[in-house]
């Protein structure tokens, strides 16, 4: 469905859109072409109504090594517009899963570095490996994580982000987990099955109440309770629940049947 060539791959399970960065000899790490790859097999799945989770995965021993060193080294060479571009072309694709509709889950098998782990933080929900391995070693080489900066803080909080921003050390999974970064932490034998059992658990709530509700989220988040807040969330709720979808779902639960939806 989506001509997204070689660097990455499309795999359909049931609602589930599985993408899968298949550059699994440099580690997957994050060139111009793929970056393109993922911001158009975005666009294309939000179009497409059957597509009610995106899960996205890596091929290989890594998830994503991060940034082609490479490529980093000819950017040093262009003009401050040409690489304040280059990187803006990364923030951009990191801002739109952030505002994505429908969840997406990162499946981690093993290490997520760099412009990885911001591909690990711009998602809903992170299932990893018990082997994986997270890091931050730009300062090691000089660099900053500029544009993954925002989902980091947001995803471990600043404080635990500045101890990983400033050292560089490795996060291993189930420390990862302990300090909320990862959201569970499974066996690898397991890690399949526990995405696309969570990706089912997804696909059964109301496509327009997930989009609301991660909204909700990057509105609420870090925000200061206060009595306009509360009547804005008040507002929420009211315009949901006289929508088509809640009408059906709240029928549907009383009929003891399942939505319009859920029917798979």
């Amino acid at each position: 469905m989506l001509p997204i060539g070689n660097i990455l791959q499309l795999e359909r399970r049931g609602s589930a859109a599985w993408l899968w960065l298949n550059r699994p000899e440099l580690r997957n790490a994050l060139s111009g072409e793929m970056l393109g790859a993922l911001a158009k097999a975005l666009d294309e799945l939000e179009r497409d109504e059957t597509a009610r989770v995106l899960v996205l995965a890596g091929r290989g021993p890594a998830f994503c090594a991060g940034g082609d060193l490479s490529r980093m080294e000819q950017g040093a060479k262009m003009t401050k517009a040409k690489s304040k571009a280059e990187a803006a072309r990364f923030a951009k694709l990191l801002y739109r899963m952030h505002i994505y509709p429908n969840p997406l889950i990162a499946r981690v098998h093993g290490p997520a570095f760099a412009g990885g782990m911001g591909l690990v933080a711009a998602c809903d929900l992170v299932i990893a490996a018990e082997e994986a391995e997270f890091c931050l070693p730009e300062v090691r080489i000089g660099l900053v994580p500029a544009m993954i900066s925002p989902h980091i803080v947001r995803a471990m909080g600043e404080q635990q982000a500045r101890r990983y921003f400033l050292t560089g050390e490795r996060l291993a999974a189930k420390e990862a987990h302990r300090i909320g970064f990862v959201h569970e932490c499974v066996a690898a034998a397991e890690l399949d099955a526990r995405v696309g059992k969570l990706a089912t658990q997804l696909a059964q709530a109301g496509p327009q109440a997930l989009a609301r509700s991660k909204k909700m989220l990057a509105k609420v988040g870090g925000t200061a309770i206060t009595p306009k807040l509360a009547l804005q969330t008040a507002a929420v709720l009211a315009d949901v629940r006289a929508g088509n979808e809640a009408r059906e779902g709240i029928r549907a639960f009383l009929e003891k049947r399942r939505p319009g939806w859920n029917q798979d």
